[in-house]
């Protein structure tokens, strides 16, 4: 039942999503910048900052649901330090947005995570970048095992794995092994690029190179975004991967200290205080190009792209899947003849669009933050 009600949330994210070009999809946000880790390699976090008070957070929220926002991720540093993370969590499932966390997943415990499952969190992300720990990071499957133990035992709410592959990780090998780990547990897995400090991307070395191949056939399943990011196959080259970036509309990053900017990488542009960002904001910032977009490794700006792709183009989006999959499953190719060969197609595509108009319950939040915003 869970599982179900997760996926009419998702489907509703999509439905807006073909909907409407220009609301926000996601948005990171930071409730705290402190982290109780070092990783040799983040620069994202520090060791002293204070939690964002809970009424400033409350307010920021609101300010993002009268966008649009779909999907609102907490990160950080890391979240799990603020002492009323799982108050914001239920304030954005209480307007109808999905919730998420990203955590490097120390702070979890059984008590911690009934308070998410009460919550009403859909999805948490841990990131393990190695088996043992050691001094780049202590993000390692071997701390952590326990912690994803308490998961499969507790939680009710969907969980991510993000191993990584780049410079600075010293056994790449330790990324499939993480990945299975991930997979015999029944959580879903993802596989990142190191960056460097402005997000671009650096080749992966020849030993790297087959581990990516290895776990991307692991993650080439029909749904898997593994389609679709053909972009991290020409980075791991060393090859640009050209995209329109839509930060600034689609994606939204919102520091700790109320700023809205590209994502993590690119802090201080546009550097518009949110609360003073309007819907013109999202157009011009989500339409302008972006300098640094050719070798960006950030993947939940790029599969936030891909969703106007998908909007934009389904017919060739669709032919794309069919074809990178080579023997692709019965259903696509009906997909495929319904909406695009049937002598019915046009009269089915219509249907479709009326479908997948954003739900009642959300549009109506939407008009009454307009409402709002004219007062």
């Amino acid at each position: 039942m869970r599982k179900a009600l997760l996926k009419l949330r998702e489907a509703e994210v999509f439905a807006r999503a073909m909907a409407s070009p220009h609301h926000p999809v996601l948005v990171q946000i930071i409730p705290i910048r402190r982290c109780n880790l070092s990783c040799a390699y983040c620069n994202e976090f520090d060791r002293s900052s204070a939690p964002v008070p809970t009424e400033i957070m409350l307010r920021r929220l609101d300010r993002l649901i009268e966008l649009g926002a779909s999907v609102i991720t907490f990160s950080g540093g890391e979240p799990l330090l603020h002492p009323e993370l799982e108050t914001l969590i239920r304030h954005v499932r209480r307007a109808g947005r999905m919730a998420t966390v990203i955590t490097n997943g120390y702070l979890l415990g059984p008590e911690r995570i009934e308070r998410l499952n009460r919550a009403g969190l859909d999805y948490l992300q841990i990131s393990i970048d190695n088996v043992e720990p050691d001094e780049v990071s202590m993000k390692s499957l071997r701390v952590l095992e326990r912690k994803l133990e308490l998961l499969r035992r507790h939680a009710r709410f969907a969980i991510t794995i993000n191993c990584v592959l780049g410079s600075g990780v010293r056994r790449p090998e330790d990324a499939l092994a993480i990945t299975q780990r991930a997979r015999q547990l029944g959580f879903h897995s993802t596989l990142g690029l190191i960056h460097d400090s402005h997000g671009q991307a650096r080749p992966l070395d020849e030993t790297s190179l087959r581990v990516f191949e290895e776990i991307t056939r692991l993650n080439d399943s029909v749904y898997s975004f593994t389609h679709f990011d053909r972009f991290q196959r020409e980075l791991a080259f060393g090859r640009p991967a050209p995209w329109h970036c839509p930060a600034g509309g689609r994606f939204l990053y919102v520091c700790e200290d109320g700023l809205v900017h590209y994502c993590s990488q690119q802090r201080g542009s546009p550097g518009i205080p949110l609360e003073q960002y309007k819907e013109e904001d999202l157009r011009r910032e989500g339409a302008r190009p972006k300098s640094c977009s050719d070798f960006c490794t950030i993947s939940c700006v790029r599969q936030t792209a891909m969703l106007d792709e998908v909007r934009r183009r389904p017919k060739e989006m669709l032919e794309e899947l069919i074809s990178r999959r080579g023997r692709s499953p019965r259903f696509l190719r009906f997909l495929y003849w319904l909406f695009f060969s049937h002598p019915l197609a046009d009269w089915m595509r219509r249907q479709t669009a009326l479908l997948l108009r954003p739900p009642r319950r959300l549009a109506g939040a939407e008009e009454h933050g307009q409402r709002l915003r004219r007062m």
